[in-house]
């Protein structure tokens, strides 16, 4: 794991262990920039500021820089009361993808930070599995279901449980290509 990486995990693990998440406003995108800043703060020069450059991942490309703080506000403005608004309102700041790097370690605090506060659940994310979420992910652009049932599967109303929360962080680094060994 390169010293970046390894850092920004010793910060995700602070971020939760400092109770400083209990700051971040929840499912806004200052809310989003909040976390990347704690997660990313002095790793990169970039880190929580809205990207101003296009990005692509796989032949996907994310939102337009042209319009991504236009975008950024209509997303804020989704409802997000229900699990289904909230898991919609998730894929699209993934399509938007607003950050130059860590967008899926950021986004999936975010996420769990949301269903915490309106639904009074987290997911279980070292039960889901990294082939099935990325596909999820993938697919999540033209029907949201799959990753809907992929994520209600994993919801725990132990949202203040440690583990779980230690153990989703590890997972969200193990998503993004690093191997489990090398996050714990």
């Amino acid at each position: 794991m390169k010293n970046i990486d390894k850092k920004s995990l010793e910060n995700a693990y602070r971020l939760f262990e400092s109770g400083d998440i209990a700051s971040v406003e929840i499912g806004t995108t200052k809310g989003l920039q909040q976390i990347h800043t704690y997660l990313f703060n002095g790793l990169y020069d970039f880190a929580g500021q809205i990207r101003e450059c296009n990005i692509s991942k796989g032949g996907f490309r994310f939102a337009n820089t042209l319009y991504l703080k236009e975008i950024l506000v209509k997303i804020e403005q989704m409802p997000q009361e229900s699990f289904e608004e909230i898991v919609a309102k998730y894929v699209e700041m993934n399509i938007a993808h607003p950050f130059m790097e860590g967008n899926g370690r950021t986004m999936r605090i975010w996420l769990d930070m949301l269903l915490k506060t309106k639904l009074k659940k987290v997911v279980n994310w070292q039960f889901v599995p990294k082939d099935l979420y990325l596909q999820a992910m993938e697919r999540s652009p033209i029907n949201d279901l799959e990753l809907s049932v992929l994520i209600s599967a994993h919801l725990t109303g132990e949202i203040d449980n440690r583990e779980i929360i230690f153990k989703g962080i590890e997972q969200s680094y193990y998503y993004e290509g690093y191997e489990k060994e090398e996050v714990k």
